[in-house]
Formats: structure tokens, sequence, C-alpha cells
């Protein structure tokens, strides 16, 4: 507005500017001799017809500016209707999701109301004899105590279909404790395991003896006929023990719960000794593992450890033995947790000595993290080690006659060993102490120098000749298209999921080496062959997973 008031002021003063320049141009004509009339008639004219022009264009901005603002006000109504419309019809899909799951919720509620009501009528009634008297039977005071803790076990239960109303057939099965049913659902409900994870503590609760329940569902973690073949890279087994682990992990949260009072009498002294039992029966098919091809992921002895703290029964085995097989599950997330459920915190120190003493420094610096013990094992100088290491290995002896393929592979251990440290700096927050920045690098050089390669390869491969479709002469062989490694994937049993806590890298590692029974050793000692970690080959190859 301040700038339109300006322009029609230097508008209006156009006359008598004019005026001015009227009595200037007078007076220089009464200095001359001849007389200027016509000329100045012209100007007159022309400065007249520069404000006719200026006001004709200026009138024109005014109506265009009043124009632009009215259709500015109507799209700003229209825009306030339109979102009122929206808020509506948000608040109306609100309302109705309300009532309807207010009524599936009322429904539930009544549904329980009747089923409690019928099955106290049917217990009513056969507690009469035909006199219509109701006998009393006496009963020993152990029987009394179980049936105590059974009823306190019962009463979280009585809510359940309110709580779990995802998986009501999970429910049903522990209710009915089908150890075999509750296998499959799991491997049904594969695609929805992080979830179905977390309601399986509150499933369990349903059933009459969770403890025992789930007990029984390690009946087949050594299965005769499954065991015949590569527990590593058989799918069934691998899926079931995984299974089983969760299970055992479940039951321990629910175990652990302090809202439960009845928690601590849930594992029965029965229990726990069929749960020694298995762990005795367990404990010399450990001796037989592979520490190599295990890698710090070894799905028996984290079973074989998980058993042992979910049902308290680790006072019964050396706690010198049991933290020997620490470093065969040194990869896995619960480890942390495990060593403190057995009472193994003291002897940390002496399993992450063994894991940097065989190149697994990544591993090490994690359980330092979680038992804080980076004062005496420094992160910085663990990771820095392990990437050293990884470089003396990735080098090649004799450069001149490395083949482009052997090449390939030394560069993506050592693309492999620099993304695991980047994501273990990453996880613990170290980039103060350890930036990214030069790795980051190395890792961009690596892999445009693996792009390289690959494609030099391919060019340099043979091109010979081969029968075309219609079997008339030849054609030049296509090499040039990337291929797909992965093509043939590995085949997966669809009826066990892959277990949510597995890390994705594995060490390679020479397949003749054993475990020795840890049962009687005295040292912390793995394979022989077990020297430098890279030296051996042994290589991450994926972060850290928590």
């Amino acid at each position: 507005m301040e700038d339109t008031q300006s322009v029609v002021t230097l508008i209006d003063s156009t006359t008598s500017k004019i005026q001015q320049l009227q009595k200037a141009f007078a007076e220089l004509e009464s200095h001359r001799a001849v007389t200027l009339n016509l000329k100045w008639k012209q100007l007159e004219e022309h400065f007249h017809g520069l404000e006719k022009s200026l006001k004709r264009r200026f009138n024109e901005l005014e109506d265009q500016e009043k124009e632009y603002e009215t259709k500015t006000v109507k799209a700003k109504e229209l825009l306030e209707k339109r979102e009122a419309a929206v808020v509506a019809k948000e608040q109306a899909s609100l309302e109705r999701l309300q009532e309807t799951r207010d009524a599936a919720l009322f429904a539930i509620v009544n549904g329980v109301e009747k089923h409690s009501k019928a099955s106290s009528v049917e217990s009513a009634a056969d507690s009469q004899d035909q006199f219509g008297e109701s006998v009393v039977e006496e009963k020993p005071a152990d029987a009394v105590a179980t049936e105590s803790v059974l009823e306190d076990m019962k009463k979280p239960s009585e809510n359940y279909n309110v709580e779990v109303r995802l998986y009501p057939q999970l429910v049903k099965l522990c209710q009915e404790m089908d150890s075999e049913g509750v296998h499959k659902f799991i491997s049904d409900n594969r695609k929805n395991l992080a979830a179905l994870r977390e309601e399986i503590p509150t499933a369990l609760r349903a059933a009459v003896d969770p403890a025992c329940l789930v007990l029984d569902s390690l009946k087949d973690f050594y299965n005769s006929e499954l065991s015949n073949v590569d527990g590593k890279k058989d799918s069934n087994l691998l899926g079931l023990r995984r299974t089983c682990i969760m299970l055992m992990e479940c039951l321990g949260l629910l175990l652990t719960d302090p809202d439960l009072d009845f928690a601590s009498g849930m594992v029965s002294e029965n229990v726990k000794e069929r749960a020694k039992a298995i762990a005795e029966e367990w404990k010399p098919r450990l001796a037989e593992l592979d520490v190599d091809a295990s890698s710090g992921n070894s799905l028996e002895a984290h079973a074989f450890l998980q058993l042992l703290a979910t049902f308290g029964v680790n006072s019964n085995f050396d706690q010198e033995d049991l933290s020997k097989l620490i470093p065969m599950v040194s990869r896995r997330r619960q480890t942390a947790d495990l060593c403190r459920s057995l009472g193994l915190t003291d002897k940390m120190p002496g399993v992450i000595d063994v894991l940097v003493n065989n190149g697994r420094q990544i591993d090490a610096v994690n359980l330092a993290f979680a038992f804080e013990l980076t004062e005496q094992f420094t992160p910085v100088s663990l990771l820095k080690c392990y990437l050293a290491e990884a470089k003396k290995v990735s080098s090649p002896v004799k450069p001149g006659n490395t083949s482009p393929s052997v090449q390939i592979e030394v560069n993506e251990r050592e693309l492999i060993a620099l993304k695991a440290v980047i994501k273990c700096i990453e996880d613990h927050k170290l980039e103060e102490h350890y930036p990214l920045d030069p790795l980051q690098k190395q890792v961009l050089q690596l892999e445009k120098a693996k792009a390289d390669k690959k494609r030099a390869t391919e060019v340099a491969k043979p091109q010979p000749k081969r029968p075309r479709a219609n079997g008339v002469g030849y054609g030049p062989r296509v090499t040039n298209v990337a291929t797909d490694k992965n093509f043939y994937a590995r085949i997966t049993d669809s009826r066990y999921p892959q277990y949510m806590y597995d890390r994705p890298y594995a060490y390679l590692r020479p397949s003749d080496n054993h475990v020795p029974s840890f049962v009687g050793a005295a040292t912390y000692n793995l394979s022989p062959a077990h020297g430098n970690y890279f030296g051996n080959g042994y290589q991450y190859q994926a972060p850290y997973m928590h």
C-alpha cells in the first residue's frame, strides 16, 4: 500500500512539474531573439501523453491487484471448507472404529462370562450326589498346595481372550498343553514372528503348567531322523531348534514378570529334575560341535545354556565349563543376558581374552560394553587391531601372480571387515574416538575397485560360438550380462522361520576342527588351529545386531 500511495503522489505531481518546466522554458525564451512557441507546444503534448499513459497503466495494475486479492480470498475459503470436510470425515471414521471396537470387546467379555458361568454350573452339578448333598473329599496337604498354585495360575488367564486378540488359537493350544501344535502354529505364522513372540509369554500363562509345556517342546531338538542330515543345512532342524530357543526365552520372560505373584512356583521340582536330565543328555553332544562352523552362533550351545538359565538348573554344572561355551554363542544377541542369568559375570574377562586371541575383536568389543569392561579392553584399539589383521590377510603374497577372481575375493574380505567395524562404531557411539570418514572412504574405494574388476573379468571372458535357436549358423555368446550369484537361492523349509536374533555375519573357518569336551578342561582353549583370526580366513560378513 505504501508503494501504491507513493506512485499516486508522483503521478499527481506531474502537472505541477510541467508548469514549473513551462515557466523555466518561458524564462529561457525571453533571453532569446527567436521565439520557441512551436517547440514548447510539442514538449507540452509529449509530457501530457506520458502522464496519461502512466495513469492508464497504473489503473490497469490496480484492477489486476484487486482481481488477484479476490481470487486469493476465494481460494482460502475453498481450502477451509475442504479442511473442515476432511476433519469431519476423520472424526466420523474414528467414531465408527471406536463403536466397532467396543462392540467386539463387549462380545468377548460376554462370551468369557457365559463360559465361566457354564463351567461353574457343571462343576457344581458334578459335586452333588443323588440326594442333592455336596460331597467333600479330603485331600493331602501337598495336593491342596498344588491346587492353590494352579488356581493362582488360572486367575490371570481368565482375561486372556481379551488380552490376546491376534492369535486366540495359540492360547487354545497352550490351554490344551499341545507342544507339537504350538510348534506348528509358530511355523505357520513365521511371517509375523516379531508380533507372535510378544504374545507367546501371555499365551503361556493360559497353560496349566507352562514350564512343562515348554519342556515338552524340546523333545525333538535332537531328532534322530533330522539329525542324520547336516544340521547346518537342514532347514527343518534349524527352524525347530530356533523355535525351541524362543519358547524357552519367552518362558524366562514370564518367570521374571514382576506382576505375577505365582511365578516363583511355576517351575515345580519335577520339572526341574526333567530339565536337569535333558541337560545331562545334551551335554555330551556339545563335544561333537564344530566350533569353526558355529563361529559364535551355535544353536546347540545356545539352547543348552538357555535351558539351564530358564529352568534354574545351572548350579548342577561347573561355571568354568559353562564359561567355555560362551565363545560359541558370542555373536547372539542374548549372550550378555545369558551370562548374567548363569552367574558368569566374573568369568567375562577370560571369555573376552579368548575372543581377542582368536581374532574375534568385534564380539569382544560388544561383550566389553555389555559388562562395562571397556577400560580393561579398549574398544578402539581392538577395532584397529581387527582391521590391521584384515588388511594383512587381504594383501596377496605374490601380487603379480594373483588372478582377478582371487583379488576380488581379497577385496571382499577387507570390505566386509570395514563395514563390520563401521557398524560397531555406530552401535556403541565411538565416532568421537574413531572417526568414520576415513573408513567410509576406504569402503567406497573398495566397492569401486570391486565393480571395475568384475567388469574387466566379464569382458575378458571368451565368447565361443554356439548354435542359434533355429539351428542355422552360429551366433556370438553374450557375456556382458551381469550374472546373479543368488539366482539359485537356498531353498528353506516353509514351516520354520528364520530366527529373528541370528546375526547375519559368519566366520569362515576350517571344517576339520572340533571343540574338545568342555567338561574337565582347565583353561580357555579353542581348537589348536585357532591362531590369528584372519590368518585362518575367519571373517565378519555383517555388523553386530542388537
